[in-house]
């Protein structure tokens, strides 16, 4: 069972989100002790020229400014290292994530705090850690050529050190919006807890 889990909803629907539906059913399936929920519906702050500047300042030599500038970011860093279990809300738009969740995951992947570069290439420093990707969509198969949403969190993901990924899908909505729905809470009900 998961100890701690971040519970992050990434639809710009309130109500009548399929995500957000299915994110609560595998929260409430892993019976976590803790759960941390981080709603993308209220935006983060896009990357700019200051954050990029005080990131790239060693931490050491940053001024109050700077850490001020990278005190959210440093707050969603913690909340993710201090998970066992990650579960993310992906409605695919456009063929791929909504633009909130790409604005968390350039807040979280940070050189030399979620990954570093060596002499093999890039090594993640989230290890240990398990993800659960709820994807829907109206028209994309999860997983199909055109499903750019789970390929890249699949990647960025594994980026920073999270590699043991499912993928529960209800995918194609348009042709079956039922039978789509049924078949994610039919791989929600056989995930291990």
């Amino acid at each position: 069972m998961a100890q701690t889990v971040l519970h992050i909803d990434s639809s710009a629907r309130l109500t009548g989100s399929v995500t957000r539906d299915l994110t609560a059913q595998v929260v409430a399936r892993l019976g976590a002790k803790e759960v941390i929920h981080r709603d993308l519906a209220t935006p983060l702050p896009l990357l700019d020229e200051a954050w990029i500047g005080a990131n790239f300042t060693p931490a050491d030599q940053r001024s109050d400014e700077q850490k001020a500038t990278l005190a959210l970011s440093d707050s969603l860093v913690a909340e993710l290292q201090s998970v066992d279990t990650i579960v993310i809300g992906v409605p695919i738009y456009n063929f791929t994530v909504p633009t909130t969740l790409k604005a968390w995951i350039d807040q979280v992947a940070r050189a030399g705090v979620t990954f570093q570069y060596t002499e093999n290439g890039p090594e993640g420093l989230l290890t240990g850690k398990r993800a659960i990707l709820v994807v829907a969509s109206g028209g994309t198969e999860a997983g199909s050529d055109i499903d750019y949403a789970s390929r890249y969190l699949r990647h960025m993901l594994g980026f920073i050190g999270i590699t043991d990924l499912e993928i529960v899908a209800a995918d194609q909505q348009a042709l079956d919006a039922e039978g789509s729905v049924q078949k994610a809470q039919d791989a929600i009900a056989g995930l291990a807890a």
